[in-house]
């Protein structure tokens, strides 16, 4: 299975959020024991603007953050995992490499040896090299992506959006939570992205085209609050929906 954490669950502030790092890093340690579990993740900008404050609107700065910040990010990741005899791996791809069918293959083949080796694979868009054009523009599409072509079963996305409302619950406090979705509507896919952290690339909209391109694979999709995983875990290591949503063309 592979789970996504963003930006807006690892930061606070301008710095990494540790205490959200290291409930992470538990939870994923307890995924582990019955699965086989790949980590997407954010955060490298934020980590590179821990060290150096560039304007992180100009693609350029962002990609020298990045470029500084994946290291220090993986070093975090690393002394958590240690602390569980776990050893992570950094994985760095590009749209590029998920257009060609023989990359494709090369991104699943090192998986699968990282994963028989007892590795956990970090992986994260290579945003110091990408250019505009081959770009794959947020973490929740490349974690849908990654799912698809490693025959992943499920992708779980940990986020600052617990889950799938029928409104926007910033705007309508009765909105409800759809627990479970099997289809999105085209409306829903075409809205603007609206991300909220300072650091953030997505928004419910980027997590609703990661669910669409899933379902059309028939491959599951859970979305959870990444600052409290209750929901996640009673999901994942309890098989008890109680909060988040399931996007799903199964039985439920």
């Amino acid at each position: 299975m592979v789970v996504k954490v963003g930006s807006a669950v690892l930061t606070e502030g301008d710095s990494i959020a540790q205490k959200r790092m290291i409930a992470l890093v538990e939870f994923l340690v307890e995924l582990r024991e019955n699965n086989e579990v790949l980590l997407v993740s954010s955060g490298a900008v934020a980590a590179g603007y821990t060290k150096v404050q560039l304007d992180r609107s100009i693609l350029k700065n962002k990609q020298a953050l990045a470029s500084i910040g994946q290291p220090v990010l993986m070093h975090k990741y690393a002394k958590e995992f240690q602390k569980h005899n776990i050893i992570t791996s950094q994985v760095l791809v590009t749209a590029a490499n998920l257009n060609k069918d023989e990359d494709i293959k090369k991104i699943k083949n090192t998986v699968d040896t990282l994963l028989e080796s007892d590795v956990i694979p970090i992986v994260n868009e290579n945003d110091a090299t990408a250019t505009q054009e081959l770009v794959v523009g947020d973490n929740d599409q490349l974690s849908a992506y990654m799912t698809k072509h490693t025959n992943s079963d499920i992708l779980i996305i940990l986020s600052d959006i617990d889950a799938y409302y029928d409104e926007d619950p910033h705007k309508n406090p009765n909105a409800k939570v759809q627990k479970v979705v099997k289809e999105i509507d085209e409306c829903a896919l075409s809205r603007e992205a609206t991300p909220h952290g300072t650091f953030a690339t997505g928004g419910i909209v980027t997590k609703l085209k990661a669910a669409s391109y899933l379902l059309e694979s028939g491959i599951d999709m859970f979305l959870a609050s990444g600052f409290d995983l209750s929901d996640a875990k009673s999901y994942m290591l309890d098989g008890k929906h109680r909060g988040g949503t399931l996007f799903s063309k199964g039985e439920v």
